[in-house]
Parts: C-alpha cells; sequence; structure tokens
C-alpha cells in the first residue's frame, strides 16, 4: 500500500508534464512520446495508469525530466498489477456526426457561384488575424479560388468557375467599421438566393439585393472595378476620418465571377432602403434640370424613379427639421468636397419615402386579409394550410420583419440612412438618403460630353456633365433647397 501511495504522489507531479483528463480520472498514456527539454536525455521509464473503476497497470513511457522525477523509485517493488475495487461502467458507443453541407440554390448558376464564393471566403478570412494596420499591399491584395470538375449540388452549380475576391483585408476593415458584422454579412449573402430588383442602372447594370434587403448587389463593369482600385485607398482613409459616419456608398465587397468563360464583375454595397419600412416613392437626383425627367416607360413601373423636374414639379420638400437638416448637410458638405479631390463626378441623392399612414393602411388590410383567409381556411378543414406560408429562408412581408417597432420607427444602426419628418410636417414620413454612383471620374471622354452638351443647350443651362468642382457646389446647394 506504501508503494501504491508512493505512486500517486509522484503522479501527481508527473500530470504536470503529460496527461489526458478522461472522467474526472487522470490517466497517463502509454504512448506518449516527449522531447528531451532542457538538455534532459530521453529515459525509458515505468509508471502506473490508473483507469476508472479498473486496476493500477504497469507500463512505460519517455520522461522528459528523469532527474526531476525519479522513476525507478515508483516500481521497484511492486508487481505489475494491483487490484483496485471495480464497478461496472457502460461506455457510450460514439457515432460519428456527418458536417452539415451548405446547399447554394438560386435560380441562375451566377448567383450560386456568388453565394458559394462569399460563404468560401469568408470563412478562410475568419482564419486570418487581424491585423493591427492596414498595409499597401493590401489595397492590391486578392485571393482567387479556381473548382474544376465540380459535380457536388451539379443541379445548382457549375461544374467549373472561379470566383476572385479583391482586397479582401481592406473590405473586412471597411464592413468594421461600417458595423458590419462578417458573420451577418455571409448569412444575408449566402442563406437564400438574392433577389432580382426591378431598377437597371446606368449602362445596363443589374441590380439584385439579399434575401434580407440588408445589401445591395450591382453589376459593374471591368473600368468601375479599376475605378474602384483607384480611389480604395482614399475611400478607406475617408472612411477612417469621418468615423463611418458618411452619406457616401458603403462599399462591403469586391469580386470577379467566371462561369462559361464569362467574367461577371459585381461590388456589394450596404442597402440605402429599409430592410423592414416599404419606399412608396423614390427620387434620383443630381442637381441638374437639362433632360431630368422620368421617362413614360419609368413611371408605368410599380416603383418608378423620378427625377429632378419631377420632384421640383410636384412642388414639395424634405421636412426633416432645423437640427436634422444642419447635421445632414454637414455630412453632405464633406462628402461632396471629398468626391471633387477625387475629380468624380455625375453622383446622384437617391431619395426613398415612407409614407406612415398609408404603411399603417396597407397592414391593416393585410392582416384583414390574413384572418378571412385562414376563416376560409378553417371551413375547408384546413386543406390549404401552409400553402400560403412564407418559405423557410425568406424574409416575409416587409412591414411585418422584425415587428417589434411601431408604425414609422426604424433601427438607427440598421437604417443607417433614414431620418424622420419632423412633427410639424405635412405628412408623417420617414426619408431615405444617400449618395449613389460615385465611380464616374471625369476624364477626356466626360470632358467632350460637357463641351457637346454646352454647344447644344448654351453656357447657362444646368447640364450634369460638368466639371467635379462645379458639380460638387451645384449638387450642395440643390440638395439644400429641398429640405426644410
Amino acid at each position: 500500500m506504501s508503494e501504491y501511495l508512493k505512486y500517486l504522489s509522484h503522479s501527481i507531479h508527473f500530470a504536470i508534464s503529460s496527461f489526458y483528463k478522461y472522467r474526472d480520472v487522470l490517466i497517463f498514456s502509454p504512448k506518449c512520446r516527449c522531447l528531451a527539454l532542457s538538455g534532459y536525455q530521453l529515459q525509458p521509464a515505468r509508471f502506473y495508469s490508473l483507469p476508472r473503476g479498473g486496476a493500477l497497470r504497469l507500463a512505460t513511457c519517455c520522461l522528459a525530466f528523469p532527474k526531476l522525477f525519479p522513476t525507478g523509485d515508483m516500481s521497484s517493488n511492486c508487481t505489475s498489477v494491483a487490484p483496485v475495487s471495480a464497478s461496472k461502467t457502460k461506455t457510450k458507443k460514439k457515432h460519428f456526426i456527418g458536417q452539415k453541407v451548405k446547399l447554394f440554390r438560386a435560380s441562375e448558376p451566377i448567383l450560386s457561384v456568388l453565394m458559394w464564393g462569399v460563404n468560401h471566403t469568408i470563412n478562410e478570412l475568419s482564419n486570418v488575424p487581424v491585423p493591427v494596420m492596414l498595409m499597401p499591399d493590401d489595397f492590391k491584395a486578392y485571393s482567387k479560388i479556381k473548382v474544376d470538375n465540380h459535380l457536388f449540388n451539379k443541379e445548382n452549380l457549375p461544374s467549373r468557375f472561379k470566383f476572385k475576391e479583391y482586397c479582401p483585408m481592406v473590405f473586412r476593415n471597411l464592413r468594421e467599421r461600417f458595423c458590419i458584422d462578417d458573420q451577418d454579412y455571409q448569412n444575408s449573402l449566402t442563406r437564400s438566393a438574392p433577389l432580382n430588383s426591378d431598377s437597371q442602372g446606368r449602362f445596363g447594370n443589374r441590380f439584385l439585393s439579399s434575401y434580407d434587403h440588408r445589401f445591395v448587389i450591382k453589376t459593374v463593369s471591368s473600368e468601375d472595378i479599376a475605378e474602384m482600385h483607384n480611389i480604395l485607398k482614399k475611400y478607406h482613409q475617408f472612411i477612417v476620418e469621418c468615423h463611418g459616419s458618411t452619406l457616401l456608398p458603403q462599399f462591403l465587397g469586391m469580386y470577379r465571377l467566371t462561369v462559361d468563360g464569362v467574367e461577371t464583375y459585381m461590388v456589394v454595397t450596404r442597402n440605402v432602403f429599409s430592410h423592414r419600412l416599404t419606399v412608396h416613392r423614390k427620387y434620383d437626383l443630381k442637381g441638374s434640370t437639362v433632360s431630368r425627367e422620368a421617362s413614360d416607360k419609368e413611371k408605368a413601373k410599380e416603383l418608378p424613379t423620378f427625377k429632378d423636374n419631377d420632384f421640383l414639379n410636384e412642388g414639395q420638400k424634405l421636412q426633416i427639421g432645423d437640427d436634422n437638416k444642419k447635421y445632414f448637410l454637414e455630412k453632405l458638405k464633406r462628402d461632396v468636397e471629398f468626391l471633387a479631390t477625387l475629380k468624380i463626378m455625375d453622383y446622384s441623392l437617391l431619395v426613398g419615402i415612407h409614407d406612415v399612414d398609408r404603411a399603417e393602411q396597407e397592414e391593416m388590410e393585410v392582416e384583414a386579409g390574413g384572418e378571412e383567409e385562414e376563416y376560409e381556411n378553417d371551413g375547408m378543414g384546413g386543406a390549404l394550410t401552409g400553402s400560403f406560408g412564407t418559405p423557410p429562408d425568406s424574409p416575409g412581408n416587409p412591414l411585418h420583419f422584425g415587428g417589434f417597432f411601431s408604425p414609422g420607427e426604424f433601427d438607427p444602426s440598421m437604417d443607417v440612412y433614414a431620418i424622420k419628418s419632423n412633427d410639424s410636417a405635412v405628412k408623417k414620413e420617414v426619408y431615405f438618403m444617400a449618395i449613389i454612383d460615385i465611380l464616374t471620374h471625369y476624364d477626356a471622354k466626360k470632358k467632350a460630353a460637357h463641351a457637346a452638351k454646352t454647344v447644344k443647350h448654351g453656357a447657362g443651362a444646368e447640364i450634369s456633365t460638368v466639371n467635379p468642382e462645379q458639380y460638387s457646389k451645384r449638387f450642395f446647394e440643390f440638395m439644400s433647397n429641398i429640405l426644410s
């Protein structure tokens, strides 16, 4: 027994260097392979293991510190097996649980590749430590992957494709400064397929939104990607200096997708409009009055985009109150002056208006319709139960999404571009306002267009194609006049 107690005493010291913890009992592995440390030589040593409910067993191991632990004393007068009171215990059989594989179902291969790529790059980036500061090379860096003979999920993903992310460290830093968690970003873009939008940008650019309407995905040209690279370093520095408080687009990711040999470039930004509050009317304002009316084709859409002359002809103003107006114009002035230094022009102020009273009326109609539908379904023995249910991954009706807010209320951390109308306004509204389309550089082509329009409309005409300094001043003055 004394030898057994001596063994336990030495075991405590030995546990410092090597042990496994199993069911609250320390077990010393006979397969131990320790490295020699501090000049000590590896030496075979006899030691004992004490399994739960088993017997004290003699084994052999390499100790890294034989001079510190005189193992010879532990085994000189011991038998190889010492009886220990045993109790019957059941060991659960371990079952292998396979990792859940994420499927990327979309109506188009290009969207499936986008979902796959964003999921892949965010996962890879999560293993990269966040640097103390960004280096110049980070603004030139990229990550890319080529997938060949991809057979899994072939109904949704093409068998061959490429995915490239530009400046991953920079955009991760921007997402952080805009208070967007990478996991939220990943979920929004990959949990369900992006949604097509009726809107179409200049030059046929395509717009999509994430399934939860938090982010906008826009297809751009290779020239736009080049311009993004040109301004990215200064844009990032500007965002750092203003602490993310800006009306400029919040750029969150930039990608190139190659499917069937065709390259598609995409840029992801935060949605100007709310993911919850419905926009009932919207405008694209440049501060120009020449050819700035919505076409008849545009007006026929369910939610048309009106322009400067349409806004002026309506004779309305955005009633946000003096304090909000002052704060808004301070940000706007800082932003447009920054764009002028980059020689950027032809941008717009996107304005969306949420009519609170109209939204309340629409919500009551939806609820009334739901009650009537439920009554009819009950009369049919529940035959249609679930027929009109929301799909698993859809955000549902935007009027009910995140229903903890009263009508016209919003979360400023989510709807960062939102401003309420003041209490004395004729109508209770919420305005969403931000600058868009900031990738047009005032180059030789734009200078030629300016000269041609000046000849056509006269030197005093408020044409949209003017030099960046003049454009920013006119833009700021126009926006100042439509606010009250």
